[in-house]
């Protein structure tokens, strides 16, 4: 349990269900960088994975359509130089995205009527401004 990813409420990802992959992180860093595969490559997939329930699924896959290959969320994290605190910080990420593409849509927004003494304002306003420019244009003779 520890080691699951929570989502939201009580729906939380295996890590039986997370895909790791290493490498060499990019960059300068001295000799140790050319030696340790400390860049972490988390692969999940989102479209077969049964710990999300339906209706977030759905939500997900919509909502992740654009960084998703074939129902497949990638994360690169390569910041640190420990493979342990890059993992973290994937995992961290992944719960994040996943915590944000499954939220509710938010509520739609009910227009209020506009008060009537502020709506006989603006039209007061816009008919004094309306007799000032028409003053102007009068003829002079």
């Amino acid at each position: 349990m520890p080691d699951d990813i929570r989502v939201r409420g009580s729906v939380s990802i295996p890590e039986s269900e997370l895909n790791w992959r290493f490498s060499r992180s990019s960059g300068p860093g001295g000799q140790h960088v050319n030696t340790s595969a400390t860049a972490a490559e988390l692969s999940f997939d989102v479209a077969a994975s049964p710990s999300l329930p339906e209706p977030l699924k759905a939500r997900a896959l919509d909502r992740l359509a654009g960084r998703l290959v074939r129902g497949v969320l990638t994360i690169r994290a390569e910041e640190y130089r420990s493979q342990t605190r890059n993992r973290d910080a994937a995992r961290a990420r992944l719960g994040a995205l996943l915590a944000e593409a499954t939220a509710p849509p938010p509520k739609k927004r009910v227009p209020k009527k506009i008060p009537r003494g502020i709506n006989e304002r603006r039209l007061e306003n816009k008919k004094r401004r309306s007799d000032v420019k028409r003053q102007r244009s009068r003829r002079w003779d």
